[in-house]
């Protein structure tokens, strides 16, 4: 006599569900059916070069867009990263222009500490004041785009200046894939981790699910919270730091309106606007979606208006989904309980 128990399907039938409704799948289809799309129109799409090309201009992106991740988690948002950045680019310019031989580390230390002290305002702002987060940074935004105008003016500096182990950066290669952008799969893999297996990247969950839950069980939210924006900036400033080897020159208005693509990215890789869930591996498929799209646009000869519209409909997409999965667990939740009643 013989038993046969099929116990063990069960467990990989439900891992089989969680990969095929990650919230991540649908904008990593999206990208794929883009690039397939896109290749058939202009073979050249995947060229070598132009491959590098798209990885290159997604970088940056991806960076910003994992740095404000962890804000929008919280149920917060940092509409000042584009600032942010621009104030952290023009700095390292100004860095190489009186100190032509610091060293290259000290340059990325410098850049994201400033990054963190501008973050640091916001975070302080933002748990002290009560005011919310939309508020303040759009406050600090505007603070912080007055001081870069003041300190820039009519100056710019332009890659020439930069050492040329700096401009390598973007320029050099491994494995076919750019240094600065291996950079950012390293960032974006190590807060992915951080996210998932640290007690402290847990608190952010909680917090944006219900902060008043969250104080309950013990979580110092304020503490949390600041902590969120400062790794935002500080993000945001490596961002910077690597924003000035990538592109030819940066003065007053670097970054200027960047802070919204980046929101849109991250809403966009399945992280929900009211915060509480979402991670930042979608937030950074995301920003390679939106990044992919404007050189999809291009390789295919349609007008740039459309990008626009396209990423209008992500966004909107995007809510319109979140909100139907959260009702569908609502109701399933309350179905539940009524049974179990």
């Amino acid at each position: 006599m013989s038993t046969v128990t099929h116990a063990p399907a069960a467990p990989r039938t439900s891992a089989l569900k969680r990969f095929i409704t990650a919230r991540e799948i649908p904008v990593a289809s999206a990208l794929i059916a883009l690039i397939i799309i896109t290749t058939i129109i202009n073979p050249r799409f995947l060229s070598p070069q132009s491959t590098k090309d798209l990885m290159l201009n997604a970088t940056i992106m991806v960076i910003l867009a994992v740095g404000q991740a962890l804000v929008i988690i919280t149920r917060n948002v940092d509409l000042s990263v584009g600032a942010i950045l621009g104030l952290v680019a023009f700095g390292t310019g100004t860095l190489f222009d009186i100190f032509p031989n610091i060293p290259l580390i000290l340059v990325f230390v410098v850049g994201m500490a400033f990054g963190g002290v501008l973050g640091a305002i916001n975070g302080v702002l933002v748990t002290s004041a009560k005011v919310p987060a939309l508020v303040i940074t759009l406050g600090t935004l505007y603070i912080f785009r007055g001081v870069l105008t003041s300190w820039a003016g009519s100056t710019q500096f332009f890659s020439g200046d930069n050492p040329k182990a700096f401009g390598n950066l973007s320029v050099d290669t491994f494995l076919s894939i750019p240094i600065i952008t291996i950079i950012a799969l390293v960032i974006t893999v190590a807060v992915a981790m951080f996210m998932s297996s640290v007690r402290s990247g847990r608190d952010l969950y909680a917090i944006g699910s219900d902060p008043d839950a969250a104080r309950l069980f013990g979580i110092p939210v304020p503490g949390r919270v600041l902590s969120a924006f400062i790794a935002c900036g500080a993000l945001t400033g490596l961002a910077g730091v690597l924003y000035t080897s990538r592109y030819n020159s940066v003065g007053a208005l670097t970054g200027s309106g960047i802070e919204l693509d980046v929101v849109a990215a991250v809403v966009v890789g399945g992280v929900a606007i009211f915060g509480g869930s979402g991670t930042v591996a979608g937030a950074a498929i995301g920003a390679v979606l939106l990044s992919t799209i404007t050189g999809a646009l291009t390789a295919t000869r349609v007008d740039k208006f459309w990008q626009q519209a396209i990423v209008g409909v992500l966004i909107l997409a995007a809510i319109i989904i979140d909100r139907v999965v959260a009702l569908r667990k609502t109701r399933k939740l309350r179905a539940k309980e009524a049974k179990d009643v």
